[in-house]
């Protein structure tokens, strides 16, 4: 078999492979063998058929599976004689095929990039030590009390921290917003919009004004936006806005006592209290845990400088601008905002999707050395745990698995945690100083 590689770029090759006649007659034969075996030909009993019959009645079905045949043997032959570790098949185009001519064809193709696996035994890590406060259980008892906060409607002037429910309409130079920013659709115009009366919500300055207003009073506001606001087309331009209040009200909190320690599973406001410095001691933990692993990954990343596979990192930062829209549409933040940092969010996307994809084949590399696998007994542990997060059962999930062919990424991230708790384990890790402890 003849092969040879062309260079197109960073782990990216053209293979050019020639199966000679000899190999591709023989296939035929084998697999015209192999029909004739079950074929069913009138006036024959099955498999009695003669070749020649056979061959006239499934010749284009013994064309594809000779040409399959072919194609699967000679291609992993060709990536192994090349020592390629194969990561994507761009292209495949077909040159030559049929019986007594040579099978030849060309293959675009990615491959996982060459480089020295770097020292990853006796990394260097500070584990960050901190412990709850009194304050970070009376914010963490802020937050559930928020959890189930009322507001009733008043009939009284606003005051700080009450939410008030606006019609509003803004202008830049006297024409609506959108005729300058198209997508600040919810900048320009609402119905019906609560706001607190803080001085940083929604748009800076754009509340205070509504201070001492009442219900059915109207309100001229003029802003000077900031200049590094988040749609650049408004940045330091000067918006004004027509506002009715439409209602006011007020927020009430519920007391921390017993009977609301109850509507969270503990026995009384004790038992929640310390329900909630345990789960403050395990956040920090997590995260104590995770800033070694990011120290110990960013030591790896720094060794090692490598091009990378361009479709590989091409789909990863699609699934990490994902990601991102994601998390920000959760956080609540508009369309309208996310649209106007879709460049930001490409670029940042870009940026950790080339550090994800050097990890991951720096990580193999080290599985590979260690002989780091992922044992069945360890797959079937998480795909159980997995049917419970998904409130199925263990043969429905493994079913599902099965249609979206999900069990190699199952199974790569068993293989990802257990070489990431290796180098921990192999690392030479010290306690920081006390640092404060994050927001609850």
């Amino acid at each position: 078999m003849n092969v040879s590689a062309e260079n197109l770029g960073p782990c990216k090759k053209l293979l050019r492979v020639e199966v000679p006649v000899e190999g591709v007659n023989a296939a035929f034969d084998s697999i015209t063998a192999d029909f004739q075996k079950q074929a069913q030909i009138p006036g024959f009993r099955p498999g009695k058929a003669p070749k020649h019959l056979v061959v006239k009645a499934y010749e284009g079905r013994i064309d594809e599976e000779v040409r399959k045949k072919l194609f699967n043997e000679s291609y992993q032959q060709a990536t192994q004689q090349e020592k390629l570790r194969v990561v994507t098949t761009l292209n495949v185009e077909e040159l030559t095929f049929g019986r007594g001519m040579p099978f030849s064809y060309t293959a675009t193709l990615e491959h996982t990039p060459d480089f020295d696996l770097p020292n990853y035994k006796g990394l260097k890590a500070q584990r960050p030590v901190t412990q709850p406060t009194d304050a970070d259980a009376d914010r963490a008892m802020s937050i559930l009390r928020e959890q189930q906060v009322k507001y009733n409607d008043v009939l009284r002037a606003i005051v700080a921290d009450d939410i008030a429910v606006v019609n509003y309409k803004g202008t830049l130079d006297g024409k609506p917003i959108t005729d300058a920013a198209p997508t600040a659709k919810g900048l320009t115009e609402k119905q019906n919009f609560w706001v607190q009366i803080k001085p940083e919500s929604f748009i800076p300055g754009f509340t205070t004004p509504l201070i001492g207003a009442s219900a059915g009073d109207r309100r001229t506001v003029t802003l000077t936006l900031p200049a590094d606001f988040v749609i650049a087309d408004l940045s330091g331009k000067e918006v004004v806005y027509e506002i009715e209040v439409v209602s006011v009200k007020e927020k009430i909190l519920p007391e921390a006592n017993d009977e609301f320690a109850k509507g969270f599973g503990a026995e009384n406001l004790e038992k929640l209290q310390e329900g909630i410095r345990q789960d403050l001691k395990n956040e920090l933990e997590f995260r104590a845990r995770r800033a070694v692993r990011d120290q110990l990954l960013k030591s790896l990343l720094d060794q090692v400088n490598v091009e990378l596979p361009e479709s590989v990192v091409a789909n990863e930062t699609r699934n990490v601008v994902y990601s991102i829209v994601n998390e920000n549409q959760q956080r609540g933040v508009s369309k309208e905002v996310i649209e106007s940092r879709k460049d930001e969010i490409f670029a940042t996307a870009a940026t950790s999707a080339k550090d994800r994809v050097k990890a991951a084949f720096i990580l193999n590399r080290i599985a590979e050395q260690e002989n780091i696998k992922a044992e069945q007994k360890e797959m079937t542990q998480r795909i159980i745990a997995l049917a419970q997060q998904n409130k199925t059962t263990p043969d429905k999930f493994v079913k599902v698995l099965q249609e979206r062919n999900a069990f190699p990424e199952i199974a790569q991230e068993i293989v990802t945690s257990k070489v990431l708790d290796f180098i921990e384990l192999n690392a030479q890790v010290e306690e920081a100083a006390l640092a404060p402890a994050p927001a609850a």
